[in-house]
């Protein structure tokens, strides 16, 4: 009895078109009723396999999302890695860093430029020695003690001029060889 109503409604739902092919015999009644079948499904969304490329399409959809916010993440977490070392290092500059109150003008070369600061005395011998370190900080420069600026270097920060750590790669590299035998120290006076 489950059969009669399905067929009474396949009967219903055929076309104009089918009736004349099924009465001309050029379809069977099962082909017909096969056909009303599947128009039903794919109206109701329960299409079968079909629409393979369009799952495809899909999942590559999909996949591109996934790797584009995969990328997006990564980024926004090497940026806030990069906020954060930059306020640790604003942090150490700002709890260790050195008064600097004196009448000698210390020079030193930062990048292209040469930059000054005044110190006294002791500082100035300390900084030659390599004791104390020159950071840039904010729009100007700080003293901090050997301990600060190697966590400074920890962190990748700049520190201006440190006479205390060996720079293998900056000495003398392109230097002539007769210009070698000539060391300037570093706590000339200008």
């Amino acid at each position: 009895m489950s059969l009669q109503p399905e067929k009474l409604r396949l009967d219903a739902m055929r076309t104009p078109l089918q009736e004349q092919l099924l009465k001309a015999g050029l379809v069977k009644k099962h082909n017909v009723a096969a056909a009303v079948r599947e128009q039903n499904q794919q109206r109701q969304g329960k299409s079968p396999a079909s629409g393979g490329e369009e799952r495809i399409n899909a999942q590559q959809l999909q996949v591109e999302r996934v790797e584009r916010d995969r990328a997006l993440a990564a980024e926004q977490k090497s940026s806030a890695r990069t906020r954060e070392l930059r306020a640790q290092i604003r942090q150490i500059v700002e709890t260790h860093k050195i008064a600097r109150a004196g009448e000698i003008d210390y020079r030193f070369a930062d990048n292209t430029s040469i930059k000054s600061i005044l110190v006294n005395p002791l500082q100035r011998s300390q900084l030659a020695k390599g004791v104390l370190v020159i950071v840039q900080h904010d729009q100007g420069y700080e003293l901090l003690p050997r301990a600060a600026a190697d966590m400074v270097y920890e962190r990748n920060g700049s520190v201006v001029v440190d006479h205390g750590r060996t720079q293998a790669s900056n000495a003398h590299s392109g230097d002539d060889p007769y210009y070698q035998r000539f060391v300037v120290p570093d706590d000339l006076i200008w």
